[in-house]
């Protein structure tokens, strides 16, 4: 079964402090690359993050992971005195007062009013916990994003049985054109050659103007190319039944394919074969696009 390389998937968890988000896209790519973006408290699991999607979504695509997290009801920081700075500043004042005689107006208020006196402490977060309340919410983006991709490989599967089954009616349709021009060939072939031979008086043996009429006739017969180009339409049904991913061996069957289409299309010397040919060229190039963008 095919599995689209463009999907995606979104997980929401809302708590009594915090809601989370995590949304999951990707577009094609020939190999696995990943990009997390998350807020710091998350920086530690950009990697375990990385893993856990190769494992469990895909193992191809160009793959980004949004996480955000909505903070409300805790403030998740402390604020702390800068006691050595508070004590000079305190002591400044008092030397300010009793130098120019100011009233003594010093109150916790008016100390207080100066900022720099404070620090701000993030309080360290329970990393264990933290993953644990991510996991879920990653799994269920990872669920939706795992649907789409295996909605999106069906239709494009769908889409490649359909132009499949056209190549090989055309292949068919060489066969029968193939047999019966080889056969043409042949025969105007003998006669030419006996023509010619007649008009210079020359003699040669039966036997010879069989065997070089029948070596002619075999550069433009196609047997060979339309065998091999069947066992890769079996070849082909055999990935798309097949449980694992399978876009980088369809890639190289159509490749493989399209040499032997075109190999056919240079040995024929018949212009409906030649059409056909064209036929068959345009519809695997239409399958080839489809396997770019599944796994």
């Amino acid at each position: 079964m095919l599995k689209s390389m463009t999907a995606f998937g979104r997980g929401r968890s809302e708590g009594e402090d915090k809601d989370i988000t995590v949304e999951i896209k990707s577009v094609n790519s020939r190999y696995f690359d990943c990009t997390v973006k998350c807020p710091r408290v998350y920086a530690s699991f950009e990697e375990k993050i990385k893993a856990h999607i190769k494992e469990r979504a895909t193992s191809r695509g160009k793959v980004d992971v949004y996480i955000t997290v909505d903070r409300h009801g805790t403030d998740i920081t402390e604020l702390a005195l800068d006691t050595a700075l508070a004590e000079n500043y305190i002591a400044v004042l008092r030397q300010l007062r009793d130098t120019f005689g100011l009233p003594d107006d010093i109150s916790v208020m008016r100390v207080a009013a100066n900022r720099e006196l404070f620090t701000e402490k993030r309080v360290e977060e329970d990393l264990a916990d933290e993953w644990a309340r991510l996991l879920p919410v990653l799994d269920e983006a990872i669920a939706g994003f795992s649907a789409m991709r295996e909605v999106e490989g069906k239709k494009a599967e769908d889409d490649v049985r359909a132009k499949l089954l056209r190549v090989a009616e055309c292949a068919d349709r060489v066969e029968a054109i193939s047999a019966a021009d080889t056969v043409g060939y042949r025969d105007k072939l003998e006669a030419r050659l006996r023509q010619i031979l007649k008009d210079s008086e020359l003699e040669i043996e039966e036997s010879r103007i069989l065997t070089e009429c029948a070596i002619f006739a075999d550069r433009i017969a196609v047997d060979e190319e339309l065998v091999r180009l069947r066992s890769h339409f079996g070849a082909f049904e055999d990935i798309l039944a097949a449980d694992e991913p399978g876009g980088r061996k369809l890639d190289f069957l159509m490749q493989e394919m399209n040499r032997e289409t075109n190999t056919i299309g240079s040995k024929a010397n018949n212009a409906e074969i030649a059409k056909i040919v064209v036929a068959m060229k345009a519809e695997l190039e239409k399958i080839r696009e489809q396997i770019q963008n599944v796994e």
